[in-house]
């Protein structure tokens, strides 16, 4: 059983060496004698001494923390999404020895997170929204500190887990137009989230691939305000849509609210779906068609990822993870 009392500065002491050189045989970095180095470990080995984590980060200048940055202004539909990603970063995270540090960042303010890695908190970072004019993305490129964003980003040689957005909403338009929706109306929100400019692009892509002519004046984005929401849902129904598509599932919360409030019925009078399926569509009948991921599985991966290049690992810049398409009654 290893003796806890013992400390760095014990053995110091002990061997007639100064702090520094038992810190450099442990870390095996920094200038020191292959004899020193063996007569500390020797040391060590023979009293089964263990640095304490604190120790051992100040050996190897780590701190054994990782920052988990998610937006402060999530909305009651995002914070599931975050909550079940971290719990994927922290399932790796842990068997790594780390420990997560929670940072809160705005669109235009993100001094949270500058401190912790101005005051050189954490090892490394997970961003878990991108923007497509982002200062988090840029401010950690400058800063040279290893990180990966849960979400595309369009800024280079960056480290990125997501889900293939793109293909998923393509996929699932597509099978929408084949069953003879022909004027699809997409209800988005804001473009400068990444997700929605990609869901925006599969939903696009749909068209192209079946040589299809697209309305431009029945595509609505920046529309997570619920009243610019309603406002673009009534204008679609005077344009006699046969399906509304929104981005994400408080949008589609506020458009199925709003074709009730029209006396329309899903699907008998207009079709709904959503590009994302959270608790928030649950209690709606009828079930509304969706695409599934795995937030849970983008943590564990966006993790597995940052441990691998902290550890000077070679590691794709980019993983694109699955998607299901469920379809409900709510477009049949």
């Amino acid at each position: 059983m290893a003796d806890e009392r013992i400390t760095i500065d014990d053995i110091a002491k002990e061997l007639g060496i100064s702090k520094t050189t038992v810190s450099r045989a442990i870390s095996g970095k920094g200038r020191i004698g292959p004899a020193t180095r063996e007569k500390v470990l020797a040391y060590i080995k023979e009293h089964d001494y263990r640095p304490s984590p604190l120790a051992k980060g100040l050996a190897q200048s780590k701190t054994y923390n990782i920052a988990w940055v998610i937006p402060g202004d999530s909305t009651v539909t995002e914070l599931p999404f975050f909550q079940k990603c971290m719990i994927g970063v922290s399932d790796i995270a842990s068997t790594f020895n780390h420990d997560i540090l929670l940072s809160m960042v705005y669109e235009d303010n993100f001094s949270a997170l500058e401190r912790v890695v101005k005051n050189r908190k954490v090892d490394g970072v997970i961003i878990a929204r991108t923007l497509f004019k982002d200062p988090c993305v840029e401010f950690l490129i400058a800063e040279s500190i290893p990180f990966v964003t849960i979400g595309s980003t369009p800024y280079k040689n960056v480290y990125q887990i997501d889900n293939d957005h793109i293909g998923a909403c393509k996929e699932l338009t597509e099978i929408l137009l084949l069953k003879g929706m022909k004027r699809i109306a997409l209800i988005g929100g804001d473009e400068n989230h990444v997700v929605n400019r990609s869901r925006k692009a599969g939903f696009l892509k749909a068209y192209s691939n079946l040589k299809l002519p697209v309305d431009d004046d029945i595509i609505y984005m920046n529309s997570d305000n619920k009243a610019v929401a309603v406002r673009n849902v009534n204008d679609a129904v005077s344009k006699n849509v046969d399906c509304i598509i929104c981005t994400d599932d408080m949008i589609c919360s506020y458009a199925l609210d709003e074709i009730r409030k029209l006396g329309l019925k899903v699907p008998d009078d207009i079709r709904v779906a959503s590009f994302y399926n959270s608790p928030v569509l649950e209690s709606y009948q009828p079930a509304i068609t969706t695409l599934d991921y795995d937030p849970k599985q983008l943590g564990s991966e966006a993790c597995s990822t940052l441990m691998a290049i902290m550890n000077g690992e070679d590691v794709p810049k980019k993983k694109l993870l699955h998607y299901d398409v469920t379809f409900k009654r709510s477009t049949q």
